[in-house]
């Protein structure tokens, strides 16, 4: 299962869709195209040595058992996800909002409005998977990914580059899922534009 498929698994659809004012399957598609990009700017941020270190300070202070046995919406702090959301991003944030609403379901500004809604809310829970992924043997947990991407350096972030280049690694290098596009391809330059 890659993990775009394992974080979808653990949110109820239904209730992010009601939360979001959409369609179930316009909330999924939606979810498919932003996933990729947090866990991609995540990433690039990562292969830093100062971004993975400020990461993995960061992802300790989220508690992994949001993602276990399913997300309760409610738990989700949308104000703590905006500001993950403009740390991975960055001044490239609106870049990344409008190329990712250009191309989601509904396109043009309703899309845009979407994925801009909808990254806070999803943010904290990457977030929370990628902790309780660090606490509880990751990599053994998922097939490994081909293609990894770059990794920090050995130390970088207490092993958060490490960790994810095995979780994260087909995220960037074709890792779209569900007919989702490359999102190295969708948003190019974009990802790694983040403050770290």
């Amino acid at each position: 299962m890659s993990p775009v498929d394992e974080i979808l698994s653990q949110i109820p659809m239904g209730l992010l869709a009601d939360r979001l004012g959409v369609d179930e399957k316009t909330a999924e598609q939606a979810s498919r195209q932003a996933l990729p990009a947090l866990l991609g700017g995540i990433q690039a941020n990562t292969d830093d040595p100062g971004g993975a270190s400020s990461f993995a300070s960061a992802v300790q202070q989220h508690d992994a058992g949001l993602v276990d046995g399913g997300v309760d919406l409610g738990q989700v702090d949308t104000a703590q996800g905006d500001k993950i959301v403009g740390h991975v991003f960055g001044a490239n944030r609106g870049q990344v909002v409008q190329q990712l609403g250009n191309t989601g379901p509904l396109g043009g500004q309703v899309g845009q409005e979407l994925i801009a809604k909808l990254l806070p809310i999803l943010a904290p829970i990457v977030m929370s998977w990628i902790a309780s992924k660090l606490t509880g043997g990751a990599a053994a947990a998922l097939p490994p990914t081909p293609a990894p991407a770059p990794q920090a350096p050995a130390g970088g972030g207490g092993g958060i580059g490490d960790v994810l280049g095995g979780i994260l690694g087909g995220v960037l290098a074709g890792g779209g899922s569900g007919g989702a596009p490359n999102i190295g391809d969708l948003l190019g330059g974009l990802l790694g534009g983040g403050r770290k």
